[in-house]
């Protein structure tokens, strides 16, 4: 194995500087390179390619792991060539716990050593930034929304303090707001509602089973649509979830497709993997099994 890690080294908290130390053992065997701003780790993961690197892991949270899947995706024939480790690091990490990879150091790095790895389904999202066309990999989850205006209402400050609790003070900020309608458009189905999530595996912030019958090797995406998102639908959610019937009770609907449209009649912005990239409309298909990751 020869093996990249790509990693945030301003990132706070006794995690990440527990993280740093062990890193600094393994520098012996490994390959550091260290993101110097937000949006850094795709540059590196591109120059990893092309420096032959076979095994490049993203450690950090998903929106590491989403700057080094783009990354890839700029290095010609790179997906053929090279393995993605995870080392998760993040608040959230919900695809490190969609793949049973664990959330500790050391467990996750004997599962990167021991080199057993899978193919799984790589979604893609195509809009429009400043009125160029923009194509951007994900790896779990898409979403407009409710959730992606938490995203944008999130202050960063307190996330630091207080975790994955400031995006439930900023989503009740966006609650108070007037939403705007979202449809979904697919080949032979479409729904509308306030909030439309996309999933390529079963999770949504950490371990919600928002998406039940999605599989990463399928070759479809999961299209979950809320019609209304307010107190009462938080409400059901939750008993929904608690009860293990999410969508009967939040009246959401659910379909899965190849590929999926969404338009909104006004600005509604567009995360992937957590992190707000653009605003509607956008397209989204996946190249079926196209990722080599190392799992447990």
């Amino acid at each position: 194995m020869r093996a990249c890690v790509i990693f945030n080294p301003a990132a706070r908290g006794e995690k990440a500087r527990t993280f740093r130390d062990q890193l600094a053992r393994l520098s012996a065997e490994v390959t550091l390179k260290p993101t110097y701003a937000a949006g850094s780790g795709r540059p590196l993961a591109a120059e990893a390619v092309r420096e032959g690197f076979d095994t490049i892991v993203a450690a950090g949270g998903d929106g590491t792991l989403n700057e080094v899947l783009n990354g890839l995706d700029d290095a010609p024939d790179s997906f053929s060539r090279v393995r993605l480790g995870i080392l998760p690091l993040g608040t959230i990490n919900v695809f490190a716990r969609e793949l049973g990879i664990p959330l500790s150091f050391q467990p996750a790095w004997d599962v990167i050593r021991q080199g057993k790895e899978t193919l799984v389904d790589l979604p893609e999202a195509e809009f429009v930034v400043q009125g160029r066309p923009t194509r951007r990999l994900f790896a779990q989850l898409a979403g407009a929304g409710l959730d992606s205006r938490a995203i944008e209402l999130v202050d960063w400050e307190q996330k630091k303090a207080i975790g994955p609790l400031a995006y439930v003070v900023a989503g009740f900020k966006a609650l108070a707001e007037t939403r705007t309608s979202i449809v979904a458009s697919a080949a032979g189905t479409g729904a509308q509602g306030e909030l439309i999530l996309i999933g390529n595996g079963r999770y949504y912030g950490g371990h919600f089973n928002l998406f039940p019958k999605a599989d990463l090797r399928d070759g479809l995406l999961d299209v979950t649509v809320f019609p209304r998102v307010n107190w009462e639908t938080l409400l059901r959610s939750g008993w929904g979830w608690l009860t293990d019937q999410l969508h009967a009770s939040a009246g959401c609907r659910t379909f899965q497709a190849e590929s999926c449209t969404l338009t909104s009649p006004a600005p509604v912005a567009l995360q992937l993997d957590g992190d707000n990239v653009g605003h509607l409309p956008a397209k989204f298909s996946l190249r079926p099994r196209a990722l080599r990751v190392l799992v447990p």
